[in-house]
């Protein structure tokens, strides 16, 4: 389908004749010579009138031209529907200090914590087309790093440029699920899901867990809790001197603040931990919105305005080409 994004601009289009009827000439009032050798040349005043009269069109032309890029031509393709079925996820994520121990296998060697989560969980957020997901990033206080969108692949880069101990070396799981709450306000037709992943207990933050849940529990939204870190730890944080992290996992809180919301708790002990909220997930049912649809446009508006710049160029050459033959 084709048509013209501002089509009012076509009023201007009988802007050169109103300018030439309702404006005096410059010419008016003054005496003209008349040049007898003009007469030689064959260039009598009705020459002259009628190679006036030949501009006079091509500037039309050229005007018209002006006048339908302005409008923007566009053509638009057929309508597309996008995906009117879905679920509502925030991810939050710790960036604590004893995300750094090394005691994760993934791909026939140990990794810490934190790259493991990274390449699971990148996977995960690639496969919830559909989905909309958010991200939470949280240690000594929690913060919204992407919103809730469809576009995953920004939150799946989001996540992967993360880094330890970008919001403190702590661990604010209350500010976390606090946080995911408010960032559910207003959305009753959605699944109203948290993923709240974490290896250690809380130990910062300005809400208390139990406050945090309570919250969660009244405005029925289900949060999936997964502890992350092996039995047997291979290795040391220096984040982890101190007490600063957390280190040790707090299942009970976890495991009570999926139980009181309708959630599941999972411990993470390696990839196929962390892999089983997939198929969980997936069981949930989609919740349906509004039909959306777009159609893509391609604006056209250079087409007339090279034919513009053409007829410019066409009516220069022609004047200086007409400007030769006189002189000689």
């Amino acid at each position: 389908m084709f048509e013209f994004s501002w089509p009012w601009f076509f009023v201007l289009l009988p802007l050169p004749w109103l300018v030439s009827r309702f404006m005096p000439s410059k010419q008016q009032g003054q005496l003209r010579l008349r040049i007898p050798s003009f007469a030689k040349l064959g260039l009598n005043n009705q020459a002259v009138q009628q190679h006036s009269r030949k501009v006079s069109l091509l500037e039309w032309a050229v005007w018209v031209a002006l006048v339908i890029a302005v409008a923007n031509p566009t053509w638009l393709d057929e309508p597309i529907t996008l995906p009117n079925e879905g679920r509502d996820i925030m991810l939050a994520v710790d960036l604590s200090g004893s995300m750094t121990e090394q005691d994760m296998a993934y791909q026939g060697q140990y990794v810490d914590r934190l790259t493991m989560v990274k390449a699971v969980l990148g996977d995960f957020i690639e496969q919830r087309q559909g989905d909309r997901l958010g991200l939470i990033l949280f240690g000594d206080t929690a913060f919204l790093q992407t919103p809730l969108t469809r576009d995953v692949k920004t939150v799946s880069q989001m996540l992967g440029e993360a880094q330890i101990g970008l919001v403190g070396r702590a661990t604010a799981i209350g500010d976390a699920l606090g946080l995911s709450v408010k960032r559910f306000a207003n959305k009753d037709e959605s699944n109203r899901i948290v993923v709240l992943l974490t290896d250690g207990q809380n130990t910062a933050g300005n809400l208390n867990p139990e406050d945090a849940l309570l919250l969660a529990r009244e405005e029925g939204i289900k949060v999936y809790t997964i502890g992350v870190g092996s039995d047997n730890p291979r290795g040391f944080s220096l984040f982890n001197m101190g007490g600063m992290s957390g280190g040790n996992l707090d299942e009970s809180l976890l495991k009570r603040i999926a139980e009181q919301t309708g959630g599941l708790y999972f411990r993470a002990k390696d990839v196929a931990g962390l892999q089983q909220i997939y198929q969980e997930l997936d069981k949930l049912e989609p919740v349906s919105s509004d039909e959306q649809t777009f159609r893509p446009q391609i604006s056209l508006f250079y087409i007339p305005l090279l034919a513009a710049l053409g007829l410019i160029v066409l009516a220069v050459f022609t004047s200086f080409t007409r400007q030769l033959k006189q002189e000689k």
